[in-house]
């Protein structure tokens, strides 16, 4: 039995006194090793990784360092020399191809003048990068600089571009020399001599950045470069100092190790980094012995741990939470409830749930009784409104009948079809059991047949096609849907015809689309030789009354005609039912549930 609320017990019976216990035992020589041993043992190997990765750093971009000084050096040459051929675009394609028939590195030497017009290459090629992004950020610069391309626009390639300004002999800005290196032949690296005892070329990243931050050469992906760079701390702002190492979180949330040294003075500065976990193991004797003795402590503890949650918690708030779960989603069956051995916390929240569903279950039973009553009375309210409906539609008809001009009887007909599409709409709300929700496929086609068998007779025919899928609908999106159906089949079924005279069509079909929303789509044929008419475009009451309808359901109205066919769609999104018409559903599944955990 539970114990009753007010009685005390020991002290010792309190879940957090016990939970205290428990943890404070388990736990105390894990936190004690672990924070001693292994914090001075990350504190020496990182300090000794982040030493070991300056000089790997420098080591790996040495071929990098003097291909791009190599090219810098033959752009500044070629800069002081180019000039006088520029006269002769033939003599200086033939200048371009022995500076790249001397230094394979180089996939293009070129020349491009200030308007930039590249004639002058050594692929005999013309270009215009007048609109290239590069170009106009390389125009107003006057010193020799590094640009990153990822798509070479002659090359095909991504390339690394060693610029320099050319200038005449009265000191007039011509142009500039750009020799261009393939981005892979920048990724050569040299391991052979490798002393860290691991696999470098799977820890270890190696880019190259100019003064502005951009990145010019990885030894991996480009694209994934970003990753490897520090979350906290600008390339930009690493230009321009020296040498220097640091431990920092990653963009990708990994901790490295960085290393930064400059390449070419205040241009060039290379990074190098690997991962701060990988930097620390450096053999296997060190991957063990900081982690064996607190690993073995940590897993007798989660078991002590687990043991006693399990014993005093886990299961007791297991069957508790059954039973609320099944409360919750409609279940009342409460079952007897035996907590004799939890914690006193659990049994005064299991006393507490035992009278909170006993008062429940008595609201609900006064609840239900006065719903019924009210059920009753909005059932006859809507059969008299319906009656009422169909009493002024007999009306209409009649005063239809004796009207003499074709349009007084086109209005009353209009009306009386409205009319008709209210009493449906209450006929549905009569015969539905939750009074909650509208069955569309249930309601829909009873309006279509009803306006057909009043637009159509003997000397009117019209195939009339409708689809309408199992939606529920809300009577607030019930009502304004109906009329908007009217309105549109009364404006379809008006304009409908064929260009050879045969019996015109007219498709209906609601559908759901994307998630939560629905569709209602009406498609006739139309005779093209007519003038269009589009609830859109016309003045009418029917045009105003479809809009009216559409902003009511928050919906979109969309027309359009082509091929003999007019079209008309309003997608609208579906209203959400109330929790009640899902608890069935929920029922099913609880009780499903239960039975596996039994």
């Amino acid at each position: 039995m539970i114990r009753k609320e007010g009685s005390t017990g020991s002290f010792i019976d309190r879940l957090g006194v016990r939970l205290a216990i428990f943890l404070a035992v388990a736990l105390f020589p894990l936190l004690l090793i672990s924070a001693i041993q292994s914090n001075s043992l990350l504190q020496e190997a990182r300090a000794r990784s982040e030493a070991a990765l300056m000089g790997e750093t420098l080591q790996a971009v040495t071929g990098e360092t003097r291909l791009l000084q190599q090219a810098q050096a033959e752009a500044r040459f070629l800069a002081y020399t180019l000039p006088p051929l520029l006269g002769d675009m033939d003599a200086c394609s033939a200048q371009m191809r022995k500076v790249v028939e001397a230094d394979p590195a180089l996939s293009l030497a070129a020349f491009v003048d200030k308007d930039g017009q590249m004639e002058c290459s050594s692929r005999s090629v013309s270009y215009d990068f007048s609109n290239n992004k590069y170009f106009q950020k390389l125009l107003p610069l006057d010193t020799p600089n590094f640009i990153l391309n990822p798509h070479g626009p002659v090359s095909g390639t991504a390339v690394i571009g060693a610029t320099h300004p050319v200038y005449d002999k009265d000191g007039n800005k011509l142009g500039f020399v750009s020799l261009s290196l393939p981005h892979s032949s920048l990724l050569h690296r040299d391991h052979e001599n490798d002393t860290l005892g691991y696999d470098v070329d799977n820890s270890l990243m190696i880019l190259t950045f100019d003064t502005s931050g951009a990145v010019l050469t990885s030894s991996g992906d480009l694209a994934l470069t970003k990753d490897y760079l520090p979350a906290h701390r600008a390339l930009k702002a690493l230009a321009g100092t020296n040498a220097v190492t640091f431990t920092a979180r990653a963009n990708s949330g990994q901790e490295r190790v960085y290393s930064v040294l400059e390449l070419l003075p205040g241009q060039l500065y290379a990074m190098g980094s690997w991962p701060a976990k990988a930097s620390i193991s450096m053999n296997p004797i060190a991957d063990v012995s900081p982690i064996l003795v607190p690993g073995l402590m940590w897993l007798a503890s989660l078991l002590v741990a687990y043991f006693a949650m399990q014993k005093l918690v886990i299961g007791h708030i297991k069957r508790l939470s059954r039973a609320l779960r099944g409360f919750a989603s409609g279940s009342r069956r409460v079952g007897n409830l035996n907590y004799a051995g939890a914690p006193k916390e659990i049994q005064d929240l299991a006393l507490s749930y035992e009278k909170m569903t006993e008062t429940i279950l008595h609201d609900e039973a006064e609840l239900e009784d006065m719903i019924h009553h009210q059920e009753v009375l909005l059932r006859e309210v809507h059969h008299r409104v319906k009656n009422n409906l169909q009493l002024i539609a007999s009306i209409i008809s009649m005063q239809i009948r004796k009207a003499r001009s074709p349009e007084a009887k086109d209005l009353m007909k209009g009306l009386q079809e409205r009319v008709i599409s209210l009493a449906t709409i209450h006929r549905g709300l009569y015969q539905t059991s939750g009074l909650t929700d509208i069955t569309a496929n249930e309601l829909l086609p009873d309006i279509v047949r009803q306006i057909s068998a009043l637009a159509t007779g003997p000397e009117r025919r019209i195939d009339i096609g409708c689809h309408v899928d199992e939606i529920r609908l809300t009577p607030d999106q019930a009502v304004p849907l109906s009329l908007l159906l009217t309105e549109a089949m009364t404006n379809a079924m008006k304009y409908a015809g064929t260009v050879d005279g045969s019996r015109p069509d007219l498709q209906i079909s609601l559908r759901k689309t994307r998630k939560g929303y629905a569709c209602l789509a009406l498609e006739n044929s139309v005779d093209e030789n007519a003038p269009p008419a589009s609830p859109d475009t016309s003045s009418g009451l029917g045009s105003q009354l479809a809009q009216a309808f559409v902003q009511q359901l928050n919906g979109d109205l969309q027309s359009s005609q082509e091929n003999g066919r007019y079209r008309l769609t309003a997608e609208f999104k579906l209203a959400e039912l109330q929790e009640a018409e899902l608890r069935h559903a929920r029922d099913d599944e609880d009780d499903d549930e239960d039975e596996e955990e039994e």
